[in-house]
């Protein structure tokens, strides 16, 4: 398929200062001259921002990576993740129709979009507020058939229960995401029947719904202020900052060598305690 950037374009793109301080972040994890590394979170967070990519977000990606704009471009028409073309302004609805999906509903859910949103898909709906789109396997299998709204899954959905979401968002209000039968996440519609124990005295939701409804950002645009930035990669022992390195952070070497990849070559300290003896040769080798 073939994929074009958008014959409209605005004249300008820029992070916001939250999200341009956790883009730094992203580039701080590579070394120097491997910054090109963090290319796709960076055009992720371009499009969490703006929802969609416009050239000068690709262009702008580039130069905070050193890159020539064809490299960043190669890669955001090569992945259809990435939008290279405005969509609504309150929600872009991706409706799974591989198999299990598609044997289940999918084509209904299609149904409603073309009639609720526009007709065809990456069409603009006429109010500007919505968007839709077919996609690949989301990977929800068990709870088909299922839409991806925003950033978050909404599961075991109907042809009516896919309209009264699209009606709820457009009148400004978030629908719980996750499964929409009663289901907490993909066990049988009658109950659990396996780990039943952990079934008393559990959370509300399950652990992806309750980040989306304690973060709020369903379907919203990221501004980076959403969560605290966290870089726990970084040395900041002397600086302040909102994330103290962690006991997995990675140790620097001390100036000891290391071979161009990068990699050090020191060797690992023997443990004579633990060494396994070799057989004595006794000639019949």
């Amino acid at each position: 398929m073939l994929r074009r950037l958008h014959p409209e374009q605005p004249e300008s793109f820029a992070f916001t200062d939250a999200n341009l301080a956790w883009a730094e972040g992203q580039i701080s994890k590579y070394p120097e001259g491997r910054q090109a590394s963090a290319v796709i979170p960076l055009l992720w967070r371009a499009q969490e921002q703006e929802g969609w990519l416009s050239q000068r977000a690709i262009e702008t990606v580039g130069e905070m990576l050193g890159l020539a704009y064809i490299r960043v471009l190669e890669v955001a028409t090569f992945y259809f993740m990435f939008q290279l073309a405005p969509v609504g302004s309150v929600a872009h609805v991706q409706i799974c129709g591989t198999t299990t999906c598609m044997i289940c509903g999918a084509e209904d859910l299609m149904a409603v979009c073309k009639d609720k949103i526009a007709p065809n898909a990456h069409m603009v709906s006429a109010d500007g507020k919505f968007s839709w789109e077919e996609v690949e396997c989301l990977g929800s299998c068990a709870n088909a058939p299922m839409a991806q709204i925003g950033k978050d899954y909404y599961e075991d959905l109907t042809a009516e229960k896919l309209a009264g979401i699209l009606d709820e968002l457009a009148a400004g209000t978030v629908p719980v995401p996750g499964s929409q039968n009663g289901r907490y996440s993909s066990e049988p519609l009658g109950g659990a029947v396996v780990l039943t124990e952990h079934v008393e005295g559990r959370a509300q939701y399950n652990a992806s719904v309750d980040l989306a409804t304690r973060i709020g950002d369903t379907v919203k645009r990221i501004d980076g202020t959403e969560v605290p930035l966290r870089t726990p990669w970084r040395d900041r022992r002397d600086e302040k900052g909102d994330a103290a390195p962690d006991v997995h952070t990675p140790k620097l070497s001390g100036g000891a060598t290391a071979d161009e990849t990068g990699v050090d070559k020191r060797e690992a300290p023997v443990d004579n305690a633990a060494k396994v003896e070799s057989p004595a040769d006794d000639g019949t080798s």
